[in-house]
């Protein structure tokens, strides 16, 4: 049940015929702002309004309205309906159309079909109101309006909300897989390139001392004595 009364405006012109409650009492009440309620009381809003009786539409006890009468600071509190509504289920099948606006209804779809690929034909049925055949006539070019058809967006046509729309498309969205992009070649991580290189010998290994490697003096004299035997030799 919703917090305010039925037909707010035309209630608080009535509190404010009939009873001495602040502006602020009554905008609490019909979930209005002060100055609208100050508005309606000096004529300048809802004019030709007829007041509405709270008390015996079973919205507003005269015990409530007293109680607000003496004590200013006092809310309002919204009677219990007695009457029991049942609660309304979803509706399943096609969205119902208006005959004026059948006419329209393959606009909206190939409006649906080229400006939302993703939606499924299940969601596009729903949204436009339509049936699997007209749907795929329409995406096969085989429906007998074609040539003549102009794509229309099911919002401004009335066909549907722009919260349904909304709603479709994001569900759709959610239900797509992601792509993953193909940027090829990389760079290579820091990770990869700044780490130490692997050892490569036991010493290096097992923590002992690399072994230097020691050159040896060539003995200039000898060389030169090996080369005088040869020329004698010859």
């Amino acid at each position: 049940m919703s917090n305010a009364p039925l037909m707010p405006k035309a209630t608080a012109v009535w509190l404010i015929d009939n009873t001495s409650l602040s502006f602020e009492q009554i905008a609490n009440f019909c979930k209005l702002h002060p100055l609208e309620v100050k508005g309606i009381a000096d004529g300048e809003v809802a004019t030709g309004i007829k007041g509405h009786d709270p008390i015996t539409n079973g919205q507003l006890s005269r015990e409530e309205i007293a109680a607000g009468e003496k004590d200013p600071s006092h809310h309002l509190q919204l009677a219990v309906s007695k009457v029991r509504v049942p609660e309304m289920k979803p509706r399943r099948g096609a969205r119902y159309t208006p005959l004026s606006r059948r006419q329209d209804r393959p606009n909206a779809i190939l409006w649906l079909v080229r400006n939302h690929p993703e939606l499924k034909d299940a969601q596009i049925m729903r949204l436009a109101g339509t049936t699997k055949h007209t749907l795929q006539t329409i995406k096969d070019r085989t429906h007998w309006n074609s040539a003549a058809m102009t794509p229309m967006d099911p919002v401004t046509l009335g066909l549907c909300s722009q919260v349904d729309l909304d709603f479709e498309v994001n569900r759709a969205a959610k239900d797509r897989t992601p792509v993953v992009e193909d940027r090829g070649q990389t760079l290579v991580p820091a990770e990869i390139t700044t780490r130490p290189t692997a050892p490569s010998n036991s010493a290096s290994v097992f923590g002992a001392a690399p072994v230097k490697e020691t050159i040896e003096p060539v003995d200039v004299d000898s060389v030169f004595s090996k080369l005088k035997e040869l020329k004698t030799s010859e």
